[in-house]
């Protein structure tokens, strides 16, 4: 695929471009939109006191995610997910958990919940990756506001993560697909990474085809260099210092 048949007319090996803006909810503790092009995620997040029965008396807190699509962020309605959830969603409000709690210290966060609500307004690939993305800002705010208000004594992140989607479509590598581009990948990857080239989670699927070594390296390098960049965003818009 050519650069100049790519949306916004970057390389095969640029983003989208990308918008991190904070504070958009007036009653979240925490929130971001993340804009990855024409993808839009709003993402918030709500500490509450207490911890899972499970959990409670181990002095430790627990990060949770949610997600879903609202009806009109598809071209085509999508019916709103009722209390038997999606088998898409669920896996994608784990990723976003897991992702968030690699750079938590539960520890120090100390017997509260955080809940992470991902909900896709606008959808044209790279959801998933948008979420997370933006939920680590949310997430931040979030916790800041605890740390300020005294009820936790130091901000239990231990470091940034983001998340970006790359692949080969007719053989050429692309980063950040979008939705037109993702439909008819040959191999659709995500990468979940934190600072330092940290690898928090990767998922690759041949979806047409084989992919080799040397191609699955080269896609990585790309990814990684795009996480960096990410990573940077994050910081410029929440001052984060670890």
């Amino acid at each position: 695929m050519p650069d100049s048949a790519r949306s916004f007319g970057r390389a095969n090996d640029g983003m989208r471009p990308v918008k991190l803006t904070r504070n958009v909810m007036k009653n979240a503790h925490g929130s971001c939109l993340a804009e990855f092009g024409d993808t839009r995620v709003l993402c918030t997040a709500t500490v509450e006191e207490g911890v899972p029965a499970w959990r409670k008396n181990s002095h430790a807190g627990w990060v949770t995610a949610e997600y879903a699509m609202l009806p009109a962020s598809t071209a085509h309605r999508t019916p709103r997910e009722q209390k038997g959830r999606k088998g898409r969603s669920m896996e994608i409000e784990r990723l976003i958990g897991r992702s968030l709690r690699a750079v938590t210290d539960m520890k120090r966060l100390g017997e509260y919940t955080v809940t992470i609500d991902c909900d896709v307004i606008q959808a044209d690939g790279g959801t998933r990756t948008a979420s997370i993305t933006g939920a680590w800002v949310a997430l931040h705010d979030a916790l800041m506001r605890e740390v300020e208000a005294d009820r936790i004594k130091r901000l239990p992140l231990t470091d940034q993560v983001a998340a970006v989607s790359f692949g080969l479509v007719g053989g050429v590598p692309l980063l950040d697909l979008d939705y037109r581009e993702d439909s008819a990948a040959d191999v659709d990857m995500n990468l979940v990474a934190s600072s330092g080239g940290r690898i928090v989670e990767l998922q690759g699927t041949g979806e047409r085809s084989f992919f080799s070594r040397a191609e699955l390296d080269a896609l990585l390098d790309m990814g990684g260099a795009a996480i960096e960049e990410l990573l940077a965003l994050q910081n410029n818009v929440t001052g984060f210092r670890g």
